[in-house]
C-alpha cells in the first residue's frame, strides 16, 4: 500500500505535532490497521514532558481501535475489513519471558529473552496508534475482534487503562470480603476500583481530590469516597477499619505521597499493588514498612496484552459488568490532537479520556 498518512509525532520535549509520514509496509506476521478511534494516555504526557525517553520522530500512542486494512501472509483467522483492537502491550509470545508468564517484559530473541517493559512497543519502540494507520506486529497473537454491537468508545479503554486497572486489582490478591483502598481516581484508578469490585471486595474506599471523579468512582463500585483536600486520609481509613488497615491497597498515581500513604493504611501482611508511573526515586518510610518485618507485599504491574486478554475485557464490557464509555469526556479529530494534548496534560474542563477519531 502506498501513500501518505497523518501521525502525531514526538518532535522534542514539550512538542508533539501532526506530521505526514508514508503509510508503512507490513511483514509476513504483521497487520496494517486503519485506525478509527484512539486516545491519549498519561504515559503519553510523560513522553511529551520528556520524563520518559523515546526517539525523535516516533509516532505516539498505544490504544488502537480500527479496521484491518491489510494482512501479512502468515496471519490466519482474520480478514481485511474486520473491526479489531490490539492491546497497548503487544508481545511476541515467543520469548523466554513470554513463556515464563511475563509477556509484558518480552525481551524478544535476545539470549535471555527479558527486557523491562519490552512488550510495550506501540509509541515506545515502534510507531504508535495516534495515526491514520498502524502496523501491529505478531498480529496473530495480538489482534482481537470487536464483538458485533460494541462501539469504538465502548472498547476504547480495553487496550490499556482497563487492562492496567484490572491488573492492579488482580495483583493485589483481593479475596472475597476484603477491604480495599484505591488511591487516585484518574482513568486507571477508576478501572482499578471497578476491578476490585469484580474481584469480590466487600468495601472499596476511593481517594481523590476531584468531585466528579469521586462521583464516577461510586458508579464503578466504590462504597466510600474520601477527598484528600477535606480529611486526613490515613487517619480516616484507620478509623474506618478499626485500626486494622486495609487488606489491599492500589496506588494509581505514581508519586511519593500516594505511595507512602498507601503503605501507611495497609494491614500487616497486606498487598500494595502499584500502578503508578514514577518519575523520581521512591523512599520507603521505615515505620510504615515495619522495618521490613511486616509481611507486606509490594507488587508492580504493567498491563497485560495479547488477544486473549483483550477478548476477556471485551466480554466484561459486552455483558454489562462495567461501563467505561462515560470515561470519554472529550472528542477531537486527529488533526486537532495538539489541542487535545494541551487539554489532557493540563487536566482542564473535567477531562478523563479523550477520544481521537480520524
Amino acid at each position: 500500500m502506498t501513500g501518505m498518512m497523518k501521525a502525531a509525532t514526538f518532535i522534542e520535549k514539550g512538542r508533539i505535532e501532526i506530521v505526514e509520514k508514508p503509510i508503512p509496509d507490513i511483514g509476513d506476521n504483521d497487520a496494517l490497521l486503519r485506525i478509527t478511534t484512539t486516545t491519549i494516555c498519561g504515559t503519553d504526557i510523560h513522553i511529551l514532558k520528556g520524563e520518559y525517553p523515546v526517539e525523535q520522530g516516533l509516532t505516539i500512542g498505544h490504544e488502537p481501535v480500527g479496521v484491518i486494512e491489510k494482512l501479512g501472509k502468515n496471519v490466519q483467522g482474520y480478514k481485511e475489513g474486520q473491526r479489531v483492537i490490539a492491546g497497548a502491550i503487544c508481545p511476541s509470545f515467543q520469548s523466554y519471558a513470554c513463556q515464563d508468564g511475563l509477556p509484558s517484559q518480552d525481551g524478544g530473541c535476545h539470549s535471555h529473552g527479558y527486557k523491562p517493559m519490552g512488550g510495550w512497543r506501540f509509541g515506545n519502540t515502534i510507531d504508535g496508534a495516534q495515526a491514520e494507520f498502524l502496523v501491529v506486529p505478531d498480529a496473530q497473537a495480538n489482534l482481537a475482534p470487536v464483538p458485533y454491537g460494541l462501539t469504538d468508545e465502548q472498547v476504547l479503554m480495553c487496550p490499556d487503562i482497563m487492562s492496567t486497572g484490572f491488573a492492579g486489582a488482580e495483583s493485589a490478591n483481593i479475596k472475597i470480603g476484603d477491604i480495599v483502598a484505591v488511591f487516585a481516581q484518574g482513568p486507571i484508578g477508576l478501572c482499578a476500583t471497578a476491578g476490585a469490585r469484580l474481584k469480590g471486595a466487600s468495601l472499596i474506599i476511593a481517594i481523590d481530590g476531584i468531585d466528579e471523579r469521586l462521583s464516577y468512582a461510586r458508579q464503578l463500585g466504590a462504597d466510600i469516597t474520601l477527598d484528600y483536600r477535606k480529611v486526613d486520609i490515613i487517619s480516616e481509613i484507620m478509623k474506618i477499619t478499626g485500626g486494622r488497615g486495609v487488606d489491599a491497597v492500589i496506588e494509581a498515581l505514581g508519586t511519593q505521597q500516594t505511595f507512602e500513604s498507601a503503605l501507611r493504611v495497609l494491614k500487616p501482611g497486606g498487598t500494595l499493588s502499584s500502578l503508578g508511573v514514577y518519575s523520581t526515586d521512591l523512599t520507603i518510610p521505615l515505620d510504615a514498612f515495619s522495618a521490613g518485618l511486616g509481611d507486606h507485599k509490594i507488587i508492580t504491574s504493567l498491563c497485560p496484552g495479547g488477544k486473549e486478554r483483550m477478548r476477556r475485557l471485551m466480554n466484561v464490557i459486552e455483558s454489562d459488568r462495567v461501563n467505561l464509555q462515560d470515561m470519554v469526556t472529550h472528542r477531537y479529530k486527529l488533526d486537532d490532537i495538539v489541542d487535545a494534548y494541551d487539554l489532557f496534560s493540563h487536566q482542564r474542563d473535567g477531562v478523563l479520556k479523550v477520544a481521537i477519531t480520524m
